[in-house]
C-alpha cells in the first residue's frame, strides 16, 4: 500500500522538470507573460525602495544639521496687516539662557538683476534681503564660492547670493570684479552659498550687509526673519518663550516655528504619495495575472494529446492538475524574481546619484515575490483544473 502511495507522488525535482517544460518549450511567450508581472512588481519594489532611500536621506540631513533650529517672523495684526518685528528682539532673545545662537535677515524693498538692462518686472522672485554676519553657521549652510559677509563688507555694496539666487541670475564662479545691479546701484558679490535646507528663503535671496541696506537700500533695521539655535534638550522651553521675548507687547503677532520638523512633515506627506503608484503596480500585476491565466489556458488546450498521454500512462488528475499549477505559479515566481531585480537596481541608481543611503525595505521585495507566487497560483488554479477533468481518451481524441 505504502509502495503504491510513493510510486503516484512526483518527487520535487520531477515536479520541477515537468512543471517547466511548457516553459522552455515556449520561450517567447512565456517571458511576455512573465513581463506584466515583472513590470508591476517592479514598480512596488522601486516606489517602497525610493520611499524609504528618499526619507532616510532627509532624516539624516535634518540629523546632520539638527533639530535645534527654531525660526521667528512677523505675524499679522488684528487688523490682518503684516506685523513688523521690533530692532531690538535678536538682542531680546539672544538673552534667553538655552539660547546658543541667534541671526537674523531683514526683506528690503529693493530689486536684484544681473544688470540695469534687464527691465524691471524681471525680478526672478529674488528677495534682497540685510543678513547678518553669523547666518551661514546658525541656518546650517556653508559658502560654495568666495567668502561671506564680515565687519567691514557689511557696510559696503557688498552682496552673496544664495544658491537659487545665483543661478537665476546667471552667476556659477566668481570673478574678480563681478557685481549684480541691486536697488539702482552696482553691488560687488563676494560669495556664493550652497542650498539651506533648513532655511529655503536663503536660497532665493540676495544678501548684503545691515549697515548697506541702511546706506544704499534705504532699509529702516527691522529683521523680518530671526534664526535661533537652542540646547537640543531645551528646545521645546525656548519655543514656547519666543514670541514674548521678541515682542512683549504683542506676542501674538509673532509666528515661531521649527524647521525640521516641517521637514519631517513633509518627508510623511510625501510617502503618503506612494499609494497612488502602489496602485498602478497593481494593476501592472492584475494585467500580469491575466496573461499568465491566458497562456496557461491556451497551453492546455495545445497540450491535450500530452495530457492524454500521460493519463493513459498512469497519471492521476491530481498530478496534472499539480503539474499545471505548478506551471503557472513557476511563469509568475520567474516575473516576480525579475520585477524584484529591476526594482532594486532602479532603487540603487536613483539613489545614488541623490547622494541617499539604498534602503530597500524587506517588505517590498518579499511582499513583490509573495505578491507573484499568489498571482501565479490563482491565475493557474482554472487552467490545471481543466487539464485535470480532461479524461485520457478525450484528450487523445481530440488532439
Amino acid at each position: 500500500m505504502n509502495a503504491a502511495r510513493t510510486a503516484g507522488r512526483l518527487s520535487a525535482g520531477d515536479l520541477a522538470r515537468v512543471a517547466s517544460v511548457g516553459l522552455r518549450t515556449r520561450r517567447l511567450r512565456a517571458a511576455l507573460s512573465a513581463l506584466g508581472i515583472a513590470i508591476g512588481v517592479a514598480s512596488i519594489v522601486a516606489v517602497l525602495g525610493l520611499s524609504s532611500s528618499s526619507q532616510a536621506g532627509l532624516l539624516a540631513e535634518i540629523d546632520r544639521l539638527g533639530t535645534n533650529l527654531l525660526t521667528v517672523t512677523n505675524g499679522q495684526t488684528f487688523a490682518g496687516d503684516t506685523a513688523e518685528l521690533p530692532v531690538a528682539a535678536p538682542g531680546r532673545i539672544g538673552r534667553i539662557g538655552p539660547v546658543t545662537q541667534v541671526q537674523s535677515i531683514g526683506t528690503t524693498s529693493a530689486k536684484a538683476y544681473r544688470s540695469p538692462m534687464i527691465p524691471s518686472v524681471n525680478t526672478n522672485a529674488l528677495s534682497v534681503d540685510a543678513a547678518s554676519l553669523g547666518l551661514p553657521r546658525t541656518v546650517g549652510t556653508t559658502l560654495a564660492r568666495g567668502r561671506y559677509l564680515n565687519a567691514a563688507t557689511a557696510t559696503k555694496p557688498v552682496a552673496v547670493l544664495g544658491a537659487a539666487a545665483a543661478q537665476r541670475l546667471g552667476i556659477d564662479r566668481l570673478y574678480r570684479g563681478e557685481r549684480i545691479w541691486v536697488g539702482g546701484q552696482w553691488f560687488y558679490v563676494v560669495g556664493i552659498l550652497r542650498p539651506a535646507v533648513l532655511a529655503p528663503e536663503i536660497d532665493n535671496a540676495v544678501l548684503v550687509g545691515f549697515g548697506a541696506a541702511r546706506t544704499y537700500l534705504g532699509f529702516d533695521g527691522h529683521p523680518s526673519e530671526i534664526y535661533v539655535r537652542a540646547r537640543t534638550d531645551q528646545v521645546t522651553a525656548v519655543q514656547s518663550v519666543l514670541a514674548p521675548s521678541a515682542k512683549p507687547d504683542a506676542p501674538s503677532e509673532v509666528n515661531v516655528s521649527q524647521p525640521s520638523a516641517a521637514l519631517t512633515a513633509r518627508a510623511e506627506a510625501r510617502s503618503a504619495l506612494n499609494g497612488l503608484f502602489l496602485g498602478l503596480g497593481a494593476v501592472a500585476l492584475l494585467v500580469g495575472a491575466v496573461g499568465v491565466a491566458n497562456i496557461m489556458i491556451i497551453s492546455v488546450l495545445e497540450r491535450r494529446s500530452e495530457i492524454g498521454l500521460r493519463r493513459a500512462l498512469g497519471a492521476t488528475r491530481a498530478q496534472i492538475r499539480t503539474q499545471f499549477l505548478s506551471e503557472a505559479v513557476l511563469l509568475a515566481l520567474a516575473g516576480g524574481a525579475a520585477g524584484v531585480a529591476l526594482g532594486v537596481l532602479a532603487t540603487v541608481i536613483y539613489a545614488n546619484t541623490k547622494h541617499w543611503a539604498v534602503v530597500i525595505p524587506a517588505e517590498a521585495w518579499a511582499g513583490g515575490i509573495g505578491a507573484a507566487l499568489v498571482i501565479g497560483a490563482v491565475a493557474g488554479l482554472l487552467p490545471a483544473l481543466r487539464a485535470a477533468r480532461l479524461s485520457p481518451t478525450e484528450a487523445l481524441r481530440t488532439a
